[in-house]
């Protein structure tokens, strides 16, 4: 059996948890709040909805989590050099973002109708968007893709986990064996 991972929603302000959010504005804070005018940047993000859609539907949140998303290929282009300097370098990265060995990235298939290479969210920059301000953004947008179960369940899964990695402050060292 084949499980499609993406449908279109077309003209709606509803809001699921896994909803691609093309172009959303972010508001990036200033790296110190010690002057006395705040230079908050704005910038226009690809984005892809975190917050969980029980949240969304019953407004239970001011705030909507939303993750950067890139192209495949985009994310290799944005890693150093030394890193994809051959192709057996990628071949590695991509499995390892495939087998979730890189807890701050998550991989998504492409698809021929919505995505012609395959999608990498961003877990390390978390940004939240007003929900009204969201929903109005979702209204405006004549087609928006929304990624479907199974595949937004273990979105959501790898999100958790990258949240709740616990770093040791001493490795443990068997011997023994």
């Amino acid at each position: 059996m084949e499980y499609t991972w993406y449908t279109i929603v077309e003209e709606s302000e509803e809001m699921q948890q896994g909803d691609f959010i093309p172009k959303c504005p972010i508001l990036v804070p200033p790296q110190s709040f010690e002057d006395e005018e705040l230079n908050v940047e704005v910038q226009l993000i690809d984005s892809i909805i975190m917050s969980q859609s029980c949240d969304l539907s019953n407004q239970k949140i001011e705030i909507v989590l939303v993750c950067p998303v890139y192209s495949l290929k985009t994310f290799l282009d944005s890693l150093p050099q030394e890193q994809v300097s051959t192709i057996k370098a990628k071949r590695k990265i991509i499995s390892d973002l495939k087998q979730g060995n890189l807890p701050s990235y998550h991989l998504m298939n492409k698809s021929e109708i919505h995505f012609d290479d395959y999608q990498v969210v961003d877990f390390k920059n978390v940004y939240g968007i007003h929900m009204d301000s969201l929903k109005g953004i979702c209204k405006s947008l004549d087609k928006r893709i929304r990624l479907l179960p199974p595949y937004r369940e273990h979105l959501s899964q790898a999100f958790a986990r990258y949240f709740m990695r616990v770093g040791l402050p001493q490795d443990l060292v068997v011997e023994g064996y």
